[in-house]
């Protein structure tokens, strides 16, 4: 009995996968979009793309377009082609304004790019090009059931760009490039003022400030220290009890030492 239940299943997918084949490669475009709504419902995406694809442009214009275009953008992202995914979500939302379905496309478009964004530590081209979608998704559907998913989102990819900001900034200290480092740890804490990362954002400031004062020519020394005290102040301000308190007092008690020489020459 189960060699016939066996063999009665391999037989209804050889002819199941024949009548795919032979819609494939037919001219009927009516059969054709009715194999690809069957493979997508059976959830066989990959299947229903290729009929897709050779159904978008005679179907462009057509009372089913709405439909055709729809399933064909939830298949490329069902099969993470996000970048596929997103460009036929923006199409079918400049295509079709009024679909019921147009603040899910318009979020699932704009959340497609936000899947392209890489690890922190590479360039982050798709990740601002997801936020930009994203923003636009937020602006244009303020009310929608996708705002908090999409705030959520929003908050990540930030996280990325602050990652990258800070790491940057730290790399210029970490080389020596203390000048560099001063300019970076600048932006990092005026673009991202409530980062988790500001205690050691001002430290590492400090730090290079520090390290550019006590390997200056005595002509810029004295301005340099008072840039580092100033450092000093501002990562105490923060935060009293910091973790990097002992090495801050170590740091600010050379500072102040070097000081009081300049003092004495006036």
């Amino acid at each position: 009995m189960k060699k016939i239940v066996s063999l009665l299943i391999v037989v209804v997918l050889f002819c199941s996968c024949s009548e795919y084949q032979k819609v494939l490669k037919n001219e009927d475009v009516a059969a054709k979009f009715e194999m690809a709504t069957k493979m997508y419902d059976a959830g066989k995406y990959n299947k229903a793309i290729r009929l897709f694809e050779q159904l978008a442009t005679s179907y462009r214009g057509k009372p089913q377009a709405e439909k055709l275009f729809y399933m064909f953008s939830q298949s490329y992202y069902k099969t993470k082609q996000y970048y596929l995914a997103g460009y036929q979500f923006e199409s079918f939302v400049s295509g079709y304004p009024r679909s019921e379905k147009v603040q899910e496309a318009a979020f699932l478009g704009a959340y497609s790019y936000s899947k392209l964004a890489p690890v922190y530590s590479l360039d982050q081209a798709d990740t601002v090009k997801a936020l930009e979608k994203l923003q636009a998704f937020i602006d244009n559907y303020p009310n929608s059931e996708y705002i908090a998913q999409a705030n959520e989102t929003v908050k990540v990819l930030n996280g990325k760009l602050e990652k990258k900001a800070y790491e940057n900034a730290k790399g210029y200290n970490t080389i020596s490039d203390y000048k560099s480092a001063l300019i970076a740890f600048d932006n990092f804490i005026a673009d991202f003022p409530g980062t988790p990362f500001k205690e050691d954002a001002l430290f590492y400031k400090y730090d290079s400030a520090y390290k550019l004062a006590i390997n200056s020519i005595p002509s810029k020394m004295e301005e340099r220290l008072n840039v580092a005290k100033v450092a000093y102040n501002n990562l105490l301000k923060f935060k009293a009890d910091t973790k990097y308190k002992k090495q801050a007092d170590d740091m600010n008690a050379v500072v102040e030492t070097d000081l009081q020489k300049f003092t004495k020459i006036k």
